[in-house]
């Protein structure tokens, strides 16, 4: 599986943006997804997940109320609505496909990784 994530932009503190995950190569519809995010300097961080139906998600604390991750087996995508962004949430934004269908925060069970998008909240 090929991923490729998109949507990233600058936007001002307490905007909104709609990042996407599209799959090439193969589907991802049997998996879970996640999405991860590395900020300058820092460690790669869990952002949020969702399991292969869409079904079940979980959210770091961090997003929780904010960010809304969700999918469409029949485009072979995953969106990632990103709302009430902080500067703190600037970072590249990691979209991956799990080993299994379920979801998870962790990254080691993730097996395939796209190219990150650019997230920029200004303050």
């Amino acid at each position: 599986v090929q991923l490729q994530a998109s949507g990233g932009g600058l936007v001002q503190a307490g905007g909104s943006l709609r990042l996407s995950c599209a799959a090439s190569r193969r589907t991802f519809s049997n998996n879970g997804v996640g999405w991860f995010r590395r900020a300058p300097g820092k460690e790669r961080e869990f952002v949020a997940a969702i399991n292969w139906n869409g079904g079940s998600t979980t959210y770091a604390d961090s997003v929780k109320g904010r960010f809304t991750i969700s999918r469409d087996n029949a485009k072979n995508s995953v969106t990632l609505q990103l709302n009430s962004l902080r500067p703190e949430d600037t970072a590249v934004y990691y979209c991956a496909a799990a080993r299994g269908a379920t979801y998870s925060s962790t990254s080691t069970n993730y097996q395939y990784w796209g190219r990150g998008t650019q997230v920029t909240v200004s303050s």
